[in-house]
């Protein structure tokens, strides 16, 4: 699969020292000559396919979004102002030491390299009237500041004032859970006690608001030093989060730790225009400038940035004599009235410091040991994560990493008055971080945001569900493969529905249509599948139940006409950290079960929600999930080229579930936050590691590789981390330029398909099943089904396109998949899976809770007569891949009855006979297979 070097383009000789190197899926594989080179080419191949990304974020960090975006962006322009990023990321710059400081510059040299040229290819440029701009050295650390300073959710603490002063000082806490401003995220790690191959498996999805472009960047990075795969933050150099140096390999997960505080401050302006602020050592000249915000099709606005010595204010502006509080002792009788909103300012380690950490990310290309990157991650600052690590030695890390302030408690609470020097932060103190091993004997290590290792150091955390969810997924199985990690990463299991379906169990005076919904739930397996309408009837209830809590007179106080929404105190950016319905929707478990309201108050308000949603049930009866439950990503202009199934597809899974793609309850089915990238890192064979993200490795509208991994993201399967140079493309030109990435477009074929299971079977081989290609595959299955020998399959008559349309409409199914099993990378059989309850088959047997059925046609090149054993390999194969889903309890085959040979070999696997079927095209013979029996005969 190499190619001829294309003829080269200004910018891009072999004397740059440097070579692009791509895989079928455009993600770019970069080699050069030393680390220096290596960021520069970086940033250059990042601006070549990222441009209009790397300006969305540049004018993100300078507070100059508006003037090509419109008035939509002036709250953020006016926050990250207040709020000094620029400025801060300019003091951290100058504190780099002056290795790191040339390589964060060669990165930047890169892009300004190549954004002009992005940018001709990117068509958002020109919708909105915008020319390429300069990036700066320190730019990379804005972006990485404007990117996270909302990571810690210091907003939650206006909520949490709000709470207190409107429902009592017990209930600051009530609604405590992952808020709509943290990023939820899973990871584990397993042993190599619990994988096939004895070494460590690292796995997880970051959970963040998914945008388009994606918000990582598939990418290698290799030079004489290193040689590394991972997940980039486009804009900055390096590869911060998810990362393979083929001796280990690293990922984090939102701590949930508290490391912002918020200050109540008393500011005056001065008779010459200038601003004092109180200090616990009385008045002081605080420092004040006001700067312009340009604004397309309106006039421009004003802001006025403020800074006390706690930090820049960021709520409230200094129009009156004093702002926050009554009249200090003193003070000028002929000052200006108060106002009544707050004046807060942010204090974050970053503006205390001037560190941020960027010193660490070559110091993480270069680690070859645990050991290695647990020192490195020594000097990390923002934003403060959980870590996972493992290399190939077999060492394990379990850390936190980042900076957290020594102050007290009730700084992570709440606002807290400026002027009292008991609120103030020990000066260059942080807390020691917590750090451990994966334990030996389990073998499994999970983080996801839950109350954990990082329990001292926050206040709010997501529930437990998802780690618990995690740990008995991965306690099932000893022999974990990469390709099985999607089953853990898909799961759709909503834990948190209990509080919920227990109290509608016992609901009084349900009526007659209530009661069959009722009936219905509790048989619900609690899956929230993209096809259950099962699922969407609870997620009906649960909005019903959300509203009917909004506007019971126990928590008027936050939903009333005076809520938090409403409030002009503060400004619109923080509206959804103080809106009401999400923050029931995302506590209705606690609030179901906390005594704020009595159990039979909360009885009667599930009473009431079933029986509304039951009739209009029975009006209009629920579609499946998926219908309602789609994505809906953040993209900072309209989409240019609309594509409605691709772009926006419907999933399965809910905020709770492992598969968290989190909807809003009480507002939304659809969903923008969720899994923003997958990834599997093998410390056994670094080629057998896999990744996907929801868009693509480009970020240009109608690239072939745009969006080409959707498909993939929304099926939960994998793209290939390719790691041999021989088989990537080498280009000089953009991927949708290079005649060698053309046939990229085309389907992958079956080798470099991304597999849903991978085993090994002595003896045998090595045997893959990766998903059917219907345009790809046809000729081959044409040439199976239509031979004498397959006179079962029932296609013995049909035409190349009858064979092809008829797997593009399996395709389409969400309960029916085809694959094709290679063995050694060849095409062994044809494997199909359904699930027999939207099946016809299901019509004519008794179906059981776990059955799933599987379809099989071994390959006519090989057969048992080349290899002793050949089909009875691929059936354990096949039966391993059914069974590596917990939820599946028992195989159901149903052979041709008068395909004796295959029946035999049935039974010889241990699947017990059943009785026969008559369907419209054979009389079958049922077949079940039990876990139980398959675990018995090895």
């Amino acid at each position: 699969m190499t190619a001829d070097v294309d003829s080269e383009r200004p910018g891009e000789r072999p004397s740059d020292g440097f070579e692009v190197f791509r895989d079928d899926w455009g993600i770019p594989h970069l080699r050069a000559a030393d680390a220096l080179v290596l960021a520069r080419a970086q940033g250059r191949v990042t601006a070549l396919d990222r441009a209009w990304q790397l300006e969305t974020e540049r004018h993100r960090v300078l507070g100059t979004s508006a003037s090509h975006l419109g008035a939509e962006a002036v709250d953020w322009d006016r926050f990250v102002r207040r709020a000094r990023i620029a400025d801060t990321a300019r003091r951290c710059f100058d504190r780099l030491a002056p290795e790191t400081a040339a390589w964060v510059g060669a990165y930047v040299e890169g892009v300004n390299e190549g954004l002009a040229e992005g940018a001709a290819r990117a068509t958002e440029f020109a919708a909105v009237g915008l020319a390429p701009g300069r990036w700066e050295p320190w730019t990379p650390l804005g972006v990485w500041l404007s990117t996270h300073i909302l990571f810690a959710g210091f907003p939650t603490k206006l909520w949490r004032e709000e709470v207190a002063r409107r429902l009592g000082e017990d209930r600051m806490t009530l609604f405590a859970t992952d808020g709509p401003g943290t990023a939820g995220s899973n990871g584990w790690l397993l042993t190599g006690a619990r994988t096939a191959t004895g070494a460590p498996l690292l796995a997880g999805d970051p959970h963040r608001f998914i945008e388009d472009p994606g918000v990582y960047q598939q990418i290698r990075l290799a030079c004489p030093e290193f040689d590394v795969v991972g997940l980039a933050v486009p804009g900055i150099p390096g590869i911060a989060h998810f990362g393979h140096t083929g001796g280990v390999a690293w990922a984090i997960t939102n701590a949930m730790a508290d490391y912002q505080d918020l200050y109540r401050e008393q500011v005056r302006r001065t008779p010459d225009g200038g601003v004092e602020a109180l200090g616990p050592d009385g008045w002081y000249q605080a420092h004040a400038h006001t700067e312009t915000i340009e604004v397309a099709g309106a006039d421009p606005e004003t802001v006025e940035v403020i800074e006390t010595d706690r930090g820049p204010v960021i709520i409230g502006e200094a129009t009156g004599a004093e702002m926050g509080g009554e009249r200090a002792a003193g003070e000028d009788e002929g000052a200006e009235p108060a106002s009544d909103a707050p004046v807060i300012s942010l204090r974050y380690p970053p503006r205390v410091t001037g560190e941020l950490g960027f010193d660490v990310l070559p110091a993480l290309l270069r680690a070859r040991t645990v050991a290695d990157l647990d020192t490195a991650l020594d000097r990390w600052a923002e934003p403060v994560n959980v870590v996972l690590a493992a290399d190939t030695a077999g060492g394990t890390l379990h850390r936190v990493a980042g900076h957290v302030p020594v102050r007290p408690y009730a700084n992570r609470l709440r606002v807290v008055p400026a002027e009292d020097p008991a609120y103030a932060w020990r000066e260059g103190e942080a807390v020691p971080l917590p750090r451990t091993e994966v334990d030996g004997p389990g073998g499994i290590a999970v983080m996801a945001n839950e109350r954990g290792l990082a329990a001292p150091l926050g206040v709010e955390f997501a529930p437990p569900h998802r780690a618990h969810r995690i740990r008995e997924l991965l306690g099932a199985g000893t022999d974990w493969s990469p390709d099985a990690q999607a089953a853990v990463h898909t799961d759709t299991r909503l834990a948190s529905s209990r509080p919920l379906l227990s109290l509608l169990a016992r609901a009084p005076g349900l009526g007659p249509a209530a009661r069959r919904l009722r009936d219905r739930l509790l048989r619900w397996d609690r899956h929230m599948d993209a096809d259950s309408t099962d699922a969407t009837l609870y997620a009906r209830l649960r909005a019903d139940v959300v509203h009917r809590l909004a506007g019971h007179p126990t928590l008027r106080g936050v939903t009333g006409a005076d809520d938090p929404w409403r409030s002009a105190a503060y400004p619109s950016l923080f509206r959804p950290w103080l809106a009401a319905v999400p923050r029931i929707g995302y506590a209705l478990e606690s609030l179901l079960t906390d005594g704020l309201l009595s159990y039979e108050d909360r009885s009667a308000v599930v009473a009431a929600s079933a029986d509304a949603v039951a009739a209009a049930a029975e009006e209009v009866p629920p579609g499946a999930w998926g219908e309602l439950h789609r994505l809906s990503p953040w993209q900072a202009l309209p989409d240019l080229t609309p594509d409605e199934g691709e772009i926006r597809p419907g999933l399965a899974g809910d905020h709770d579930c492992v598969l968290s793609t989190s909807s809003v309850p009480g507002v939304t089915d659809l969903f923008a936050r969720g899994p923003a990238a997958r990834y599997v890192w093998d410390l056994a064979r670094r080629e057998d590691s896999r990744w996907v993200v929801p868009f693509g490795a480009s970020g240009v509208p109608g690239s072939a590789h745009h969006r080409d991994q959707t498909p993939l993201w929304a099926r939960g399967v994998f793209a290939p981390v390719v790691t041999d140079w021989n088989l990537l493309h080498r280009t000089t030109r953009h991927p949708e330029e290079n005649p060698a990435m053309t046939a990229a477009a085309e389907p992958t074929p079956p080798a470099l398909r991304a597999a849903v299971h991978e085993q090994k079977v002595e003896g045998f081989g090595v045997v893959r099943l990766v998903p059917v290609v219907p345009a790809a595959d046809v000729d081959l299955l044409h040439g199976w089904v239509t031979e004498e020998r397959a006179r079962f399959w029932g296609m013995g008559d049909h035409t190349r396109e009858q064979v092809r349309e008829t797997y593009e409409f399996v395709d389409s199914l969400p309960t029916h998949h085809a694959y094709l099993a290679l063995r050694d990378g060849v095409p062994a059989a044809l494997f199909q899976t359904y699930e027999p309850q939207a099946d016809p088959v299901g019509e004519c047997y008794d179906v059981q809770p776990g059955d799933f059925g599987i379809h099989l046609l071994i390959a006519p090149a090989e057969g048992e007569g080349a290899v002793k054993g050949y089909t009875d390999a691929l059936l354990t194969v096949f039966v391993g891949h059914v069974f590596g889903d917990p939820a599946r309890l028992r195989v159901v085959v149903e052979p041709d009855a008068r395909n004796e040979k295959a029946l035999a070999r049935m039974v010889r696997a241990g699947f017990e006979l059943g009785p026969e079927i008559v369907k419209p095209e054979k009389t079958a013979r049922l077949a079940f297979l039990t876990r139980e029996a398959a675990l018995r005969l090895g």
